[in-house]
């Protein structure tokens, strides 16, 4: 499966954005689905998951309540709404495909969108 992320883009501290993450290749519902991040100088961070039926998710302390995953497997998509950001948000953002949706270990994942940028200035 291939995956491209976009939405990315600057928003002042409170504010929100929607990343978008679309496949093309393989219909995601065969996916356990997440997003990642990376901030310069930092180590990729697992930030959310959502299963095959999205009937699960999973978020790392740092986004619980602010984030939310979903998909649309009718169309191949896994949005990840992000609320109340914060300057720490700021980073690449990756969509990921692959591995248990609940894992942080960012080698389970089998497929990687190109990622995104999210600046949040304070």
């Amino acid at each position: 499966v291939q995956l491209q992320a976009f939405g990315g883009g600057s928003v002042q501290a409170g504010g929100s954005l929607r990343l978008s993450c679309a496949a093309s290749g393989r219909t995601v519902s065969r996916y356990h689905m997440s997003w990642f991040r990376q901030a310069p100088g930092k180590e990729r961070e697992f930030v959310a998951g959502i299963s095959l039926s999205g009937g699960n998710t999973y978020y790392v302390d740092s986004v619980k309540g602010r984030f939310t995953i979903s998909r649309d497997n009718a169309k191949n998509t896994v949005d990840l709404q992000m609320n109340s950001l914060k300057s720490e948000d700021t980073a690449v953002y990756y969509c990921a495909g692959g591995g248990r949706y609940y894992s942080p270990r960012a080698e389970e994942r089998h497929a990687w969108g190109q990622g995104t940028l999210v600046t949040v200035s304070s």
